[in-house]
């Protein structure tokens, strides 16, 4: 299955990707393409390369082969905070918050490489607008706060470098339904921000809902891609991936 990009241009576009892991082939002739504005999801069972591509995104592992572009700029070979600079930001999987730094702290991370500190209120406002619990808990340790909590803040934390594309690796794992459900309306709220979001999620029912995209990954190798609601509604996905 394919989809046509008529003539715009993508924000990101992966080209025949490949990544390994010494002589483990974990991503196997990737391409995909997000385009400005959309949610975009990867999804496939454990093993299939969706955290891979995040990390290969970000600069935390470099590509064997082939090319990744951010706004029509090579970006495979730069270094991670090179990358986030350009603006690209990840919350990645397990949270990878600082336990026994505050809540704040944490925040303040996140637009380290900032320059313009006269939005860094506005932006803390936003995110914490986002995320009210958080608002309550400014000064408590980050890692004595429960795991939806926390997960909110690697979400928000993330949103701090300003980026024009947020990479959320598996938001919802471990938690309680009605925060996975928080979490999902958060994402849709953030692209309404207008925040381009590339989304690896184990959830598959949850990610099509909220995307508008979805790459399916089977053992490093793109099997489908296509519409989200149409994936869906895919009887082969559903067997698979949906538990139909």
């Amino acid at each position: 299955m394919s989809f046509a990009y008529a003539d715009a241009e993508p924000l990101l576009a992966l080209d025949d990707l490949h990544v390994s892991y010494g002589n483990i082939a974990a991503v196997k002739g990737l391409t995909l393409r997000v385009m400005p504005g959309e949610i975009v999801t990867l999804i496939g069972s454990n093993g299939a390369g969706k955290s891979t591509t995040l990390r290969t995104i970000s600069g935390l592992q470099r590509p064997r082969r082939g090319t990744i572009t951010f706004q029509g700029k090579r970006i495979d070979g730069l270094p991670t905070h090179e990358i986030v600079r350009l603006g690209i930001a990840q919350a990645p999987e397990g949270r990878r918050i600082f336990p026994r730094m505050s809540v704040r702290e944490n925040l303040e991370l996140g637009a380290f490489l900032r320059q313009d500190q006269d939005g860094l209120a506005a932006d803390q406002d936003y995110v914490l607008t986002l995320f009210p619990r958080l608002n309550e808990r400014l000064e408590q340790k980050a890692g004595t706060m429960s795991g939806g909590e926390q997960q909110m803040l690697a979400v928000a934390r993330a949103l701090m470098a300003r980026p024009t594309l947020l990479l959320l690796d598996e938001p919802s794992m471990g938690l309680a339904p009605v925060l996975v459900e928080l979490i999902f309306d958060t994402i849709s709220r953030i692209r309404e921000q207008g925040t381009t979001v590339l989304l690896v999620e184990q959830n598959a029912l949850a990610a099509l809902g909220v995307a508008d995209r979805a790459y399916v990954l089977e053992s490093g190798h793109l099997k489908l891609e296509g519409r989200a609601a149409s994936l869906a509604s895919d009887p082969e996905i559903a067997k698979a991936y949906l538990g139909g």
